[in-house]
């Protein structure tokens, strides 16, 4: 399932392949969210031709719309989207306790209002493993209680207790669907370790984990508020703990300069909206750093995004026109800078696999923070 190909010999990055029912990963890997099963602005035959491996959907929001029978009975999310690659789909975890507008949650399960039309619903995470069953996605999410930052130890350390007992619940329903459907093709279901910013909450929570024995491992609850350095020393010491042999994935973690942190403490998949976020809003990822095409000085800018890189917008547009289509709103806009960004992010993530490849990661962290700072 997962094949560590080659290791850093002085950090902790590596590179490895995670097969799965639709494909095989190369990893460490980048993967664009599609919410709700789009990448925003972008079509599945452009999101290939940028060299993504991989993307993300929510399952929060494929329950709430259109509903995951609507797309079981379309053959899946893969045919629903007409995506051929690997899917991962989130919990819908932090989307519950970030979106919805009322929520109550107990042992058994979390009972929210839909932020979109204040309907009621209870999520159990027998409930989850089934929604993300019939989604036939790749890769699966058990159902987790995200906390926000900071909190009290004592209540992150109860909701590491309640976390725990659903991943057990998860994962049991998770294979006794399987053995009820014979499917064949089984879904990858990976465990997420939280606790907070508390270390001993976290090793805790990924030996718990580790016990359950997931086919990978996922850091949720970071990138909520909490200093840039607490993170890292938090992935650091969760890390340590994990299953040397099983992919580890950083939920929703995406500048350029905390991937490569991150890579080099092990970590190896990643998702973020960031690419997409910040192209519809005109801003774009360079190695040189970030920049902001609505900016008066792009009125005459004839160069592309970037010298050198090979993207559909960098061969065929200016900034000037860029800035153009964003002064006019044109949608036009939105999609050519987000297709740069995710370029960008695919582009970068294969230097640093070949970068580990050859033992010069920390050499090319160096190198390319160096410039984009």
């Amino acid at each position: 399932m997962f094949k560590i190909i080659t290791k850093d010999k002085n950090s902790g990055a590596r590179c490895g392949v995670l097969k799965t029912a639709h494909g095989e990963v190369r990893t460490p890997v980048f993967m664009p969210v599609g919410t709700h099963g789009a990448v925003k602005a972008l079509c599945p035959e452009e999101l290939e031709d940028c060299g993504t491996q991989i993307i993300l959907s929510n399952t929060y929001h494929l329950y709430l719309r259109p509903g995951e029978k609507i797309i079981k009975k379309a053959g899946g999310l893969h045919k629903f989207i007409s995506w051929k690659k690997p899917i991962l789909t989130d919990s819908g975890g932090y989307q519950v306790f970030s979106l919805a507008t009322l929520r109550q949650v107990e042992n058994r399960g979390v009972e929210f209002q839909s932020h979109i039309d204040g309907s009621r619903h209870f999520l159990t995470p027998e409930k989850v493993m089934e929604i993300q069953f019939d989604l036939a996605s790749d890769i699966v999410m058990p159902l987790d209680e995200c906390l926000p930052y900071p909190v009290e130890k004592p209540y992150a350390a109860r909701s590491l207790e309640r976390t725990t007992d659903w991943a057990k619940r998860s994962k049991k329903h998770f294979e006794s669907l399987y053995q009820k459907s014979k499917i064949n093709n089984r879904q990858l279901l990976f465990g997420i370790v939280q606790g907070s910013t508390y270390p001993d909450l976290r090793r805790e929570g990924a030996l718990r984990l580790l016990e359950i024995n997931f086919d990978g491992y996922c850091l949720g609850g970071l990138s909520v508020g909490e200093p840039l350095s607490v993170a890292y020393d938090i992935i650091e010491a969760t890390v340590e703990y994990l299953d040397k042999k099983k992919p580890r994935y950083l939920m929703g973690v995406g500048m350029p300069e905390d991937l490569l942190e991150s890579v080099e403490r092990g970590i190896d998949l990643f998702d973020c909206v960031l690419p997409t976020r910040n192209g519809r809003n005109g801003g774009a990822f360079t190695n040189y750093g970030k920049i902001n095409l609505r900016n008066a000085k792009f009125l005459s800018d004839y160069n592309p995004i970037e010298t050198g890189c090979n993207c559909y917008t960098c061969r065929n547009f200016s900034c000037a026109y860029l800035r153009h289509l964003f002064s006019v709103k044109e949608m036009l806009a939105s999609k050519l800078v987000s297709l740069h960004n995710i370029h960008f992010y695919a582009n970068l993530m294969k230097n640093i696999r070949a970068a580990i490849q050859k033992n010069e990661f920390m050499q090319f962290k160096k190198d390319f923070l160096t410039k984009y700072r």
